[in-house]
């Protein structure tokens, strides 16, 4: 069954680094644009970063710029998400998902039409 599989979730101390990792299984993400979300406790679900398939652009929103870096290794079907600097107020459950194109990824509508999305890793930031 093709799915998304995320890892690298955990608890950190304010400043600390984490490198999450969203990997396919049953198929490859050689053809497929792939955003991470998050979202935490009683808020909505955020678009954060997504790399292109088409030009290898990536993009991100302003709360992680500069903190937050997404890549990807086809090689090994897995896209990465390395965060350092990492803040209480990125305590969330994060998630990939693929679609064609990084066009809308902020907006909400963009999550409920992904081709695959995986279950999520949980990131805790303690102050």
């Amino acid at each position: 069954q093709s799915r998304l599989v995320e890892s690298g979730g955990d608890l950190v101390h304010l400043g600390g680094s984490l490198r999450l990792s969203c990997a396919a299984s049953g198929f490859t993400l050689d053809y497929w644009t792939v955003s991470w979300f998050r979202q935490a406790p009683g808020k909505e679900r955020e678009g954060i970063a997504c790399i292109s398939i088409r030009d290898g652009k990536t993009y991100s929103v302003e709360s992680v710029k500069g903190r937050f870096t997404i890549s990807r290794d086809n090689a090994k079907r897995t896209v990465y998400l390395q965060m350092d600097n990492l803040k209480p107020e990125d305590t969330a459950l994060y998630t990939c998902v693929t679609s064609r194109s990084c066009h809308g990824y902020t907006n909400g509508g963009y999550y409920a039409i992904a081709a695959y999305k995986g279950q999520g890793t949980q990131v805790t930031v303690s102050s």
